[in-house]
């Protein structure tokens, strides 16, 4: 059964930096494409970033591009997310997620098969 287990999120001022961390086991995590998704108080949840399986090729919103950076330690299955000069509208609880299919592309919500429980950000202004 797979198992996904956030944490590192906080309470931090605009500008400052955190790292968020996803634990997974159940699975051969270097097969899976991995991402991160967000969701706001009182919004639909969000793509973050992405990583693939083949090369860690990386893909990211619009709205964290050049400030975030998502990596993954296959060898210790964690998936990673660096978060810096992080702004009000960071706000979330994050999720990381696991691709429903191994050695295949996963781009949208709803080709990431397993959740973890999420890991809540806060960006004070």
């Amino acid at each position: 059964q797979v198992q996904l287990v956030e944490s590192g999120g906080g309470t931090v001022q605009a500008g400052d930096s955190l790292r968020l961390s996803c634990a997974a086991s159940g699975l051969i995590f270097s097969r899976y494409d991995m991402a991160w998704f967000r969701q706001a108080p009182g919004k639909q949840r969000e793509f973050v970033a992405r990583i693939r399986w083949t090369r860690g090729t990386t893909h990211y919103a619009d709205s964290v591009k050049g400030r975030f950076e998502i990596s993954r330690d296959n060898s210790n299955m964690i998936l990673y997310l660096q978060m810096d000069s992080l702004k009000s509208g960071d706000t979330a609880v994050y999720y990381c997620a696991e691709a429903s299919q191994e050695w295949t592309i996963a781009k949208v919500e709803t080709e990431f098969g397993a959740w973890g429980q999420g890991t809540r950000v806060t960006v004070s202004s």
